[in-house]
Formats: structure tokens, sequence, C-alpha cells
């Protein structure tokens, strides 16, 4: 049987005794109900998972005894950073997740000249912590024991210019497919705009930059199933989901 999973932002060690932290002992305690003697999966993001035993009685803060530090997660053959136009809601909140799951090492939220979205300040800073929560909860589900960077949101302007060569950029309009593409160096980048694309402009600056623009079919997709798709085609051809 599958152990539960949490994520705890703290050093985790074989042997040691700790207490939950408030948002991991709510799930594990009051939403999956485990208690006394239950066993669970612990990760901090250090590329281990810890399998610990719960040991305080009802009504006690709930503590773990750590007992061992499970195998390091092995690197992947290809570090994908998806660099996406900020859309909406649920869409980018869908995108984030299932990128996670599929492996991504890097998420880029970009603000482009058809972004819908106009955040700073505040609300800026509530949305990334949002996409944090997000991030981390699909590395729970997923099984990841290491979670993926999430890049401060930037301009496209802004941000081509140190997105380094060898990027590839999805257009629908582009004569490449990206299943023609040779295979890539250690890390990938790619680029996806919001709703309604990357505009000309944007597209001929990223190609001034480096990115090349790849088509992945006859079909027009949208801003939260173009990179899954993107990245899923890439992780079968070069990465771990070939392996």
């Amino acid at each position: 049987m599958r152990l539960p999973r949490a994520f705890v932002d703290q050093p985790l060690a074989q042997g040691e005794i700790i207490t939950l932290p408030e948002a991991a002992a709510h799930h594990l305690t009051r939403v999956l109900r485990l208690g006394a003697d239950d066993q669970v999966l612990l990760f901090n993001g250090d590329g281990h998972d810890y399998r610990g035993r719960v040991i305080s009685a009802p009504h006690e803060p709930p503590r773990l005894y750590i007992e061992i530090a499970g195998e390091q997660e092995p690197a992947a053959p290809l570090a994908i950073r998806l660099a996406i136009g900020i859309s909406r809601g649920e869409r980018m909140d869908f995108a984030i997740q299932k990128a996670v799951e599929l492996g991504v090492a890097e998420i880029q939220p970009l603000f482009t000249e058809r972004s819908m979205v106009r955040l700073q300040g505040q609300r800026l800073e509530r949305r990334i912590c949002h996409w944090q929560g997000v991030l981390v909860g699909a590395c729970e589900q997923s099984g990841r024991r290491r979670i993926p960077r999430l890049s401060q949101a930037a301009r496209l302007a802004d941000w081509l210019p140190g997105a380094g060569p060898g990027g590839i950029l999805l257009d629908p309009d582009a004569e490449l497919a990206l299943t023609a593409l040779p295979p890539p160096a250690p890390q990938l980048t790619l680029l996806v705009g919001p709703e309604g694309g990357l505009s000309p402009k944007e597209r001929t600056l990223a190609g001034r930059h480096g990115l090349r623009g790849v088509r992945l079919g006859p079909r027009i997709l949208r801003t939260e199933t173009a990179p899954l798709a993107a990245i899923a085609v890439i992780q079968a051809l070069w990465g771990d989901l070939g392996h």
C-alpha cells in the first residue's frame, strides 16, 4: 500500500524525532486521520524521501520518528526550463501542476503583450506563493523528491537576453516540427505564450535571442495544453519517459 506523503520545509535525518509543521500536521492527522504507529513519507526537497512513524498520542502536537532515509532521486537526463506566459486562474495552475508532474526543472512565469493578467506588488507576491503551493503539491502527488525552481515573474523582453542559446518556441506557424530537432544539450528552454499566443513582434524578438520556432502538429492548442504536450514529447524523445 502506498504511504501518505507530505512536504516539510525543515531538515530531516534518520533517527530524529520531529514535530510536524502546521500545514503537514493538518493534512496528515486531520484530513488523512493518521494516528499513533501509522507510517508516512516526508520530503523536504533535498532529493530523499524519509519514512517516518507517528509516535504522538491523540490531541498532542503530532510528532514523528524518522525511521529511514530513502535513496536519492537520480538526476534527470534533460533539465527542462518552461518559460510560460501568465494566463488566468486555473489555466496557469493546471499548466504548473502538470508540468511538474512531467518532470520540468524550472518554471519561469512571463508577462507578455497579450497576457490578460496584470499583477504587481502584493498581488504578485500572493500569486507567486500560490503557484509555489501548486508546485509543491504536484511534487507530493507525483513522488518527486526535488522541488523544481519557480523563478520570479518577469517581462518577456527583460527575460529573453538571459534565456541562453538552444531554446525553442512553440509556434503553430513554424515550418520545423518539434520531432525533427536533434537531441538537445543537457538543458532545454521551452517558451510558450499565454492565451492568444505571443505577438509577431515577440516571436521575432525571441528568434533574435536564439529561440527556434517549432510546431507540434496541425492543431492549435490552448495555453495550458501546449506546454504539456510539448514536454511529454520532449521527455519521450530525450528525457526520462524514454528510459
